[in-house]
């Protein structure tokens, strides 16, 4: 474990260099932990793939007691295996005019779309961090089959709510942006909505399912929500 100053009112603690699923279990019970223990002069935590931005109040509390504060709290950290995970369960519209790039995928992993479709949404996604945009998930657990490098020349605008892969990961677009990841398809759910109590839908460390709908049951699903009538369907499982 490693300490680094950023500026006067930050402490940034890194576990690894790498993207791991463990070391990535591990940051989030490192925050887990610093959350739960209240630490005077700590305003926010921040974690990423391998490690946590602590934001703090100098005039609370310095540099060197907060890392021995953290020290002591980085005790033999634990994974998630036995632990329960929050899923959320996200409708997702494969193709129709939402996967631009299925048709590529197709060619470039020898797998028909029906084959990419199940594969993608077979899987629990963690989510290791957010960030890019408010509200952007970035998603582990791509199975290997379905990597596919970024566009080499990203659109200059990718609707609300897409669904896409960019190498290794998969994730969602909570707001219309430049992308380069390659679209496979379109969820109706509110990534990000600044009008909600809870402007951002999920959390670090939970999980998304992807469930795969039609054309029909996606309109239907956003006059809901566009009505306010959707909640995301979660469900809790104990972590294998």
């Amino acid at each position: 474990m490693k300490y680094y100053p950023v500026g006067d009112r930050a402490l940034l603690v890194e576990l690894s260099k790498s993207i791991h699923e463990e070391v990535n279990n591990q940051i989030h019970e490192l925050t887990k932990r610093i959350k739960n223990s209240r630490i005077t002069g700590v305003v926010e935590l921040i974690p990423a793939y391998c490690s946590v931005l602590i934001n703090y109040n100098p005039l609370l509390i310095g540099y060197e007691e907060l890392v021995g504060k953290v020290e002591s709290l980085s005790f033999e950290l634990e994974g998630t295996q036995g632990k329960k995970k929050r899923i959320h369960k996200i409708p997702c519209c494969y193709g129709a005019r939402f996967g631009q790039d299925l048709a590529d995928m197709e060619k470039y992993t020898g797998l028909d779309r029906d084959e990419i479709i199940k594969i993608h949404s077979s899987v629990d996604y963690k989510i290791f961090m957010l960030g890019f945009l408010p509200g952007f998930v970035y998603l582990g657990g791509l199975d290997k089959r379905l990597e596919m490098p970024r566009l080499e020349n990203p659109r200059v605008k990718i609707y609300s709510g897409a669904v896409g892969i960019g190498g290794s990961q998969t994730g969602v677009y909570p707001l219309a942006s430049p992308g380069g990841w390659r679209l496979i398809g379109g969820t109706p759910v509110e990534f990000y909505n600044p009008e909600r109590e809870r402007p951002i839908l999920c959390n670090a460390g939970e999980y998304i399912r992807f469930v795969p709908i039609c054309l029909d049951e996606y309109y239907d699903l956003r006059r809901q929500v566009t009505k306010g009538q959707y909640e995301v369907e979660l469900c809790e499982e104990v972590e294998e």
